[in-house]
């Protein structure tokens, strides 16, 4: 899809391109096609100008027209100039397209309109030339105003821009009119003047991109653009006098720009040291400084914009970092004293950080520079100055009416009384008159008023509707995005009403809502770059809220004061807010801190006196501030919440020294094998990563490894599953390596109970996980999660440190239990594990009781522990009840083992001597040495059925062996399947099938011993089977084998159905028998040959039902068994796949499986017989584990 997208957008770049460079080509053809109009122009004769309209007042409409050219009434006006005749009117025409005051976006338009003169009006041309050529000429300095210097310049800028357009197109023929123009620009008096050298840098930068082909610069685009350029009239000289004048006035610029940037530097390290002595700088300073920075500022932004046109590198300034900077007040003061250099920390601790407060979107980059208020103040300040001339006038009227008025109350007073009333009356007469005069008055105005507030009312209506929604949008701006992207769609709506409701509604953040300051902040911020009114309007409330709640000095409202002291910071950060008011916010805490002050004292530094204390310019200042504020902390006794905090903000603020950490420096092995198990390892690459490490130098680096697999901890919880399996796989290679990750487990597990760390407690729930997972993998087996159970529930108590090893309201304990019975303990659900588990659940009752009231959250983990793996089981509510479980279950104990010690007696008794045997050491091969039989798994009572023949066959060549060996299998998966703990037990079951004790490894032995050993072995199997084959002798043979040699017959017929089992003296042929005779053989002995002789024998005879019978129970018997085998293979590929990490190769059948249970323990640990379970035959521990899942 990716790919598919990057083709599509790479095909939408392409189309645009070329749809640039048709409408580039287009241009440039119109462009062609209108010089050659202009250069030779078909002119109306005189009897077709008087056809058209020569009325004055025809003539006039359309002159004012000219005034106002623009885009949209271009073609209008060129229909209405071709439908005049202005032969008479031509100088006044040429003077309103002078005074039109055109943008950017009008000059086409206005290049249209003058060809179209051009070419009907002869004198037209050289009109226009003069006319326009005398916006260049200078007027009077020093009499202009800031507002009159910017409108020219920018006439100056747009006419400039016409007359290039005009010479293209050909109005204009000669170039040399630049030249003149040009070397006024460049004249060595312009840089006296810093507006004029302003000004001139930008109208030489225009000149520049614009009309590159002036100073011979190369001129990128089409070649269509070549064709244009070339039939320009300019003369190599010319080239030269633009190009020297150009460069020359970019030599002297760079000259003033350095000058300037030399003063700024020196006024900036005298206000250091004024501010670094009292603390604060004088209004006059601070304006001076502004003045010249802002001078600095313009100039050098000019002079890089020539230096881009020119194709020059712009100038670099020494030292550039702390001159310009746009910082308002006293952050654009530098320091150059403060901390050594050498010593000099960041401002920002990160990046991100930095980008935050400093890298502020450019709005005039978004936004049009008409909606980010800057044409207001033009306007406002026309209106200013206004209304000062109408109140300058006014009070000089008022004035005169107050003389008069006096000299009328004088001379009254001087006259008689009978005056004085005739005069008083007149007077009421003449106020009332007037009080009319000036009602009517407000009237009119209030009328005028109304209609252009009806008129303002509806376009208010519509923006504050979106102004409100906006509104409503800030409390969910929380990233630098959001707020960014709220601010540029504020700038399509900003007006002075709007600014102060935005305002309001940033002071009037939710006093629970402190993350959203930083980003309300940056919006101060951004629009303070166009919008100075927001800032300065913004600060002054919060600085007024200051004072009132510092003053009132009540201990309410803590939240709305750290709100306001958190604004403060956030604007210090953002170089809105100047540093002078942070500190006398801060010095006003500390002169009464106590209470709250101390609150709002340590917000204050926390949100910004890391920035102040790092800033050059005010570290020194920051410092002072911090060592009083230890100091009052250390003079008042403060409580330990207070004390807390404080000690918090200054080390926020100044950390203490301390010396650098060093970094560990590995191998790249190590480094390897950290990647493999820390980055890559997850569960699509755990095969991969166990190939890797199978392939590494393990006799080098097999101790790294432990140690990384031990460090389970410092890896994600739920990766330890894999980390275990990687165990479980990489011991089919390396034995000891798994022996010796189970030893470090448990030892680690062992020294947090004896530690009892509080900072160890993750390490020690992650070592439990580790272990359950283990167990998991057949890793280790069950006894070792129960001993690891109960070593938990009893380590340390009735010491002398129980209350250190195990307090009393500790339950750390209880949490190790339930997470290693979570990883593990869904397993103990068959068998003697789940008797086991049902012990300890019972014991775990009894130590949980003892622990009194227990967390919630241990609570909450206890009832699901339980309600997963014992959902039926009782929660015992007192020590009582679950002391009197134990007792039940101890004394159903006894019982259980007394009646398995006389069953196994009763048996022994019953056993032939031949078949007792001595407790055995499995070793190598499933061979037991000590006390003399084989073990091979071989159910006693499978031969104790029925009477064996006196047959010299039996057992001599071991092909009997190899038959009990299947038979015993056969029947050793009932027992498997009535107890899944025991993989590879013996035949005869009890109650502790899981574990099997195997022999520590093998010794050498001595070659004599053993082949004494051998022969002695021999004597006593030979002489057990001398015995038995006399005692066997004397009872008929019903089970027997037909030798082959005295067979006779076809090859179908080789086993024959005896009347006792599989094969007799007597067998049955059922295919060459009729329906009331069955063919049977019969085996006799004649010295010593072996014969057989045919016989029939009716089928209704009670021998031949009986043979029948049985054989139908022994098939029905296996078909039974081997079901059981296919359900259990079932069952465990089901689970395997649940766990993912396992191989499947369980039990490839029967035969496989006998292989498995006694045949394969020696050389590779059992994965010869293609097992599921790994046989680990433990060199160290001298212990075998093998757990069914």
């Amino acid at each position: 899809m990716d790919h598919h997208e990057d083709e599509s957008s790479s095909k939408q770049d392409d189309e645009e391109a070329v749809a640039r460079l048709e409408e580039i080509k287009k241009s440039i053809e119109a462009k062609m096609a209108l010089r050659q109009s202009n250069l030779n122009p078909e002119r109306p004769d005189s009897g077709f100008l008087r056809t058209l309209d020569s009325s004055i007042k025809r003539n006039t409409a359309v002159i004012k027209k000219l005034k106002q050219i623009n885009e949209e009434q271009r073609e209008a006006l060129m229909d209405e100039l071709r439908s005049v005749n202005l032969s008479k009117f031509v100088s006044e025409a040429v003077t309103a397209i002078c005074d039109a005051k055109l943008r950017s976006s009008d000059i086409q338009a206005a290049v249209q309109i003058c060809s179209l003169l051009h070419q009907r009006y002869k004198d037209f041309a050289p009109s226009l030339i003069q006319g326009l050529l005398k916006v260049f000429s200078p007027g009077k300095p020093g009499d202009e105003s800031d507002t009159d210097r910017n409108l020219k310049a920018m006439k100056k800028r747009s006419t400039l821009k016409l007359l290039l357009e005009l010479f293209f197109v050909g109005v204009i023929e000669d170039g040399g009119i630049f030249i003149n123009i040009i070397k006024d620009l460049t004249s060595g008096e312009m840089l006296k003047d810093r507006d004029a050298a302003q000004t001139s840098l930008t109208l030489l930068s225009s000149f520049a991109r614009q009309g590159r082909i002036f100073l011979g610069l190369s001129v990128s685009g089409p070649e269509i653009h070549e064709e244009f350029f070339k039939g320009l009239n300019i003369t190599a000289d010319q080239k030269k006098v633009f190009r020297k004048a150009c460069y020359s006035f970019y030599d002297a610029a760079a000259e003033l720009l350095q000058s300037e940037h030399s003063s700024l530097r020196l006024m900036e390290h005298e206000n250091s040291k004024i501010l670094n002595a009292k603390g604060e700088l004088s209004d006059e300073n601070i304006a001076s400084y502004e003045k010249l920075r802002k001078s600095y500022d313009h100039l050098y932004r000019n002079v890089s914009s020539l230096a881009e046109a020119l194709d020059m590198q712009p100038p670099i300034m020494p030292e550039d970092g702390h001159t310009t900077r746009v910082t308002s007040g006293e952050e654009g003061i530098s320091s150059a004293s403060g901390k050594d250099s050498s010593v000099v920390e960041p401002i920002w601790d990160d990046e991100d950080t930095r980008t935050f407060y400093e890298c502020l979107p450019d709005l005039r980059a978004f936004v049009p520079a008409v909606l980010l208020g800057e044409a207001e103040p033009k306007s406002s300040e026309q209106s200013a100055k206004s209304q000062d001339q109408t109140t300058e006038i006014l009070p000089e009227s008022d004035k005169g009416q107050q003389t008069t008025h006096e000299s009328g109350e004088v001379s009254t007073e001087s006259d008689a009384l009978p005056e004085a009333e005739s005069t008083e009356r007149v007077k009421d007469k003449e106020e009332k008159d007037k009080s009319k005069e000036l009602d009517k008055e407000k009237e009119k105005e209030k009328d005028n008023d109304r209609k252009g507030e009806n008129e303002k009312d509806k376009l208010r209506s519509l923006e504050g509707t979106n102004l409100d929604a906006l509104l409503q949008r800030l409390p969910g701006c929380v990233s630098r995005d959001l707020i960014d992207q709220l601010t540029v769609e504020f700038c399509y709506l900003n007006s002075k009403s709007n600014r102060k409701k935005l305002v309001r509604a940033l002071f009037n953040v939710p006093r629970t809502s402190l993350e959203l300051l930083p980003y309300y902040s940056r919006m101060v911020a951004t629009l303070s770059t166009c919008m100075k009114d927001v800032s300065s309007i913004l600060l002054q409330m919060l600085e007024e809220e200051f004072n009132f709640l510092i003053n009132k000095k009540d201990q309410m409202n803590i939240e709305t004061k750290i709100r306001n002291i958190r604004f403060i910071g956030e604007l210090c950060k953002f170089k809105i807010a100047p540093p002078g008011l942070v500190f006398s916010c801060l010095k006003a805490c500390l002169d009464d801190f106590t209470h709250h002050n101390i609150d709002v004292a340590c917000n204050l530094l926390e949100t910004c006196g890391r920035f102040l204390y790092r800033s050059p310019e005010t570290t020194i200042r920051m410092a002072n501030m911090l060592e009083i504020l230890m100091r009052l902390k250390n003079v008042k006794n403060l409580d330990p919440r207070h004390s807390t905090l404080v000690e918090n903000a200054y080390y926020l603020c100044k950390p203490p020294e301390r010396s650098a950490r060093v970094a560990k420096v590995r191998p790249p092995l190590h480094q390897y094998i950290r990647k493999l198990l820390f980055s890559d390892l997850d569960k699509s690459t755990i095969e991969h990563v166990l190939r890797q490490l199978r392939k590494l130098p393990w006799n080098e680096c097999e101790p790294y490894l432990l140690k990384c697999f031990m460090k389970v901890h410092k890896g994600k919880y739920g990766h330890i599953h894999l980390i275990a399996s990687l165990a479980a796989g990489l011991s089919r290679y390396h034995d000891e390596f798994a022996v010796a990750i189970v030893d470090e487990v448990l030892e680690e597990i062992r020294v947090g109970l004896e530690l009892n760390d509080y900072g160890m407690q993750q390490r020690r729930i992650a070592y439990m996980r580790f272990l359950g997972e283990l167990y998991n993998y057949e890793h280790v087996d069950s006894s070792v999660i129960f001993e690891t159970l109960y070593l938990i529930l009893i380590y340390g108590h009735g010491t002398l440190e129980q209350d250190v090893l195990d307090p009393p309201e500790d339950c750390f304990r209880i949490r190790l239990i339930i997470t290693l019975l979570e990883t593990c303990g869904h397993y103990f659900d068959r068998g003697s594990s789940k008797r086991k588990l049902d012990r300890f659940l019972i014991h775990f009752q009894r130590y949980i009781l003892s622990k009194g009231a227990l967390p919630l959250d241990i609570e909450f983990d206890l009832q699901d522990l339980f309600a997963d793996l014992r959902p039926n089981m009782v929660r015992y509510t007192s020590i009582e009840e679950v002391n009197a479980a134990l007792v039940e279950l101890e004394e159903h104990d006894c019982i259980v083992s007394a009646d398995k010690a006389s069953n196994e007696k009763h048996s022994d008794t019953e056993k032939p001597l031949s078949r007792t045997t001595s407790t055995t050491k499995v070793v190598g091969n499933g061979q037991s040495i000590d006390n003399g039989t084989e073990e091979n798994g071989v159910q006693d009572d499978v031969n104790d059925s029925e009477t064996d023949s006196g047959s010299d066959t039996i057992g001599v060549e071991g092909h009997d062996d190899e038959e009990l060996d299947e038979e015993n299998q056969d029947d050793g998966c009932e027992t498997e399947e009535e107890d899944d703990d025991n993989d590879d037990g013996p035949g005869p079951a009890s109650d502790e099938e899981d574990e099997v004790h195997v022999r520590q490894k093998v010794t050498e032995v001595d070659p004599l011993e053993e082949a004494n050993f051998e022969q002695e072995l021999k004597a006593v199997v030979q002489e057990s089977m001398e015995q038995r084959r006399q005692e066997l002798r004397g009872r008929p043979a019903l089970n027997m084998m037909i030798p082959m040699n005295v067979f006779e017959g076809s090859a179908k017929d080789h086993h024959g159905r005896g009347i006792g089992g599989e094969s007799g003296d007597e067998a049955l042929d059922e295919d060459t028998g009729g329906n009331k005779e069955v063919q049977v053989r019969v085996l006799v002995k004649r010295g010593n040959k072996q014969q057989t002789k045919q016989m029939f024998i009716p089928r209704n005879s009670s021998l031949v039902q009986s043979t029948k019978q049985k054989e139908a129970a022994e098939l029905q018997e296996k078909e039974d068994i081997k079901r059981l085998v296919l359900e259990y293979n079932d069952r465990e590929e089901e689970e395997l796949n649940g766990l993912g990490t396992q191989p499947t190769n369980w039990m490839q059948g029967v035969g496989n499986k006998a292989g498995g249970r006694g045949s394969t323990l020696e050389g590779n640990s059992g994965r010869g017989s293609g097992s599921r379970h790994r046989h680990h035959n433990y060199s160290g521990s001298g212990i075998y584990y093998s757990r069914r899942k």
